[in-house]
């Protein structure tokens, strides 16, 4: 870099001279001062131009930098203003550029070499940090451009070479905001390069010692928040906190189905976290209606478990009030659908039997129910007449037998007559004319009634 300095210095020089042309009468042209070799040397120089002090304006800009009294670059006399100081200047220019040219990517190359070991080197290169290194920029004037074009294509290689240069060097310009780092891999010797393996970990572990001591100086804590639970590594950054110990929030998974656990609510079975479908599908209770897991309110009863609101009767599908609940062959019912469907049934109206009955004749009786089949009056008494598996009372059992007088209506229990094809009373067996108890047994029959052998003589002679 040194040298580089040195040939721009010459450079800078030699075109100063070539912008104060115009002079009427022609000198001859002096020896050039060739430009100092390059060697591996370290010296110290700037550019400076060798023209008259009132020259404030500059065609190209230069690179800057304190000079070390140690060797002061020899500056080149001025030349005269001539017609031959044009061409050789041109000449001497292109030739310079070749050489630039030519050396420019030998000495890129050997900066990039040298840069790294110069830093880990001892105490060699810490007089190059701590000097202000800058970058200044002089305006340039307008100057009329030559008439030649090897001149305008030499000044467009130079500004692009010295553009280029410019910015090596701000890239590789070290800041002096803070004290220089020191490096984290250790330097190998010439000629005996590190494994890969290792070149990589040395970087791996520069890059996180870089890293950590950038965030320690904004203030970011970076000491580890304890061991994930899952990949048993240090936790640095955000940290999920859960079943007694640390995770890293990727790494926080529901056992089951491995979704990320961080920010949602899970459930904990045998000291493994799970999400809530997974903890429901696994471990909840299934409803005995539809057999799907029970997540909040439970029903128990049978010797099974229910959904709240599948613990109904299964006839209606009414839920089941403060009154409760029948069972039958292992399903639930409401009261008034399972007396309907299996209490006994009254053999009067059908009906179920819910309360009192009367148990008759084979049967089951509402006590409203059990009445003469015929006039539907109750029994007096508890007394019943049965006829043809039909409870009667006395009359209506002798009207459906024919036990009853044909005279009076009531039934004949001791004594009886029987004529006409009825029954009567002894007393009430009467001639229908004089009513004379006909007790001779003997009587005259007109239009079904019974006649004394007087009266119907007398009557129908």
């Amino acid at each position: 870099m040194e040298d580089l300095d040195a040939l721009l210095s010459d450079l800078e020089t030699t075109t100063s001279h070539m912008s104060r042309l115009g002079a009427p009468k022609e000198r001859p042209p002096e020896t050039l001062t060739p430009p100092p070799p390059y060697g591996h040397q370290p010296q110290t120089g700037s550019g400076e131009s060798s023209g008259a002090s009132g020259d404030k304006d500059h065609l190209y800009s230069t690179v800057c930098k304190p000079r070390s009294p140690k060797s002061v670059a020899p500056v080149a006399p001025p030349f005269s203003s001539s017609s031959g100081v044009l061409g050789n200047g041109l000449c001497e220019l292109d030739r310079l550029l070749q050489e630039l040219n030519a050396t420019q990517f030998n000495i890129t190359d050997e900066i990039m070499s040298q840069f790294p070991s110069s830093k880990m080197a001892e105490g060699e290169g810490k007089e190059d940090q701590s000097e202000d290194k800058s970058i200044t920029t002089v305006p340039s004037s307008t100057f009329p451009a030559p008439s030649k074009p090897s001149a305008t294509s030499a000044t467009q290689e130079l500004d692009r070479l010295m553009a280029s240069l410019s910015d090596f060097r701000v890239q590789n310009h070290l800041p002096a905001s803070g004290p220089p780092q020191p490096p984290a891999v250790s330097p190998t010797r010439e000629g005996c390069p590190s494994p890969p393996g290792q070149t990589n970990k040395g970087s791996l572990d520069t890059m996180l010692g870089l890293l950590q001591s950038d965030l320690s100086r904004r203030g970011v804590p970076t000491q580890a928040k304890g061991l994930c639970g899952s990949c048993n590594k240090p936790i640095a950054g955000q940290v999920v906190t859960a079943l007694g110990r640390a995770w890293h929030p990727e790494h926080f998974l529901c056992r089951g189905c491995s979704t990320t656990l961080g920010g949602s609510s899970f459930f904990e079975k045998d000291g493994a976290p799970f999400c809530p479908e997974c903890y429901f599908e696994r471990f909840s209770p299934r409803c005995g209606f539809c057999n799907q897991p029970i997540r909040h309110k439970m029903v128990t009863a049978l010797g099974t478990h229910w959904h709240p609101e599948h613990f109904c009767c299964v006839s209606c599908g009414e839920p089941f009030g403060e009154e409760g609940f029948h069972e039958r062959e292992g399903r639930p019912y409401c009261r008034r659908d399972f007396l309907q469907l299996f209490a006994p049934r009254c053999q009067g109206c059908q009906g179920p039997i819910l309360d009192n009955y009367i148990s008759a004749l084979s049967a089951l009786w509402h006590p409203d129910c059990f009445v003469c089949r015929e006039c539907l009056a109750p029994f007096s008494g508890g007394s019943f007449f049965e006829h043809e598996g039909r409870p009667l009372c006395e009359n209506h059992f002798h009207a459906q037998r024919g036990s009853l007088c044909a005279t009076c209506g009531l039934p004949v229990t001791g004594r009886c007559v029987s004529a006409l094809g009825r029954r009567f009373h002894p007393d009430h067996f009467t001639c229908t004319f004089c009513l004379r108890p006909l007790t001779k047994g003997s009587f005259q029959e007109r239009a079904s009634k019974p006649y004394c052998q007087p009266c119907f003589l007398k009557l129908f002679g």
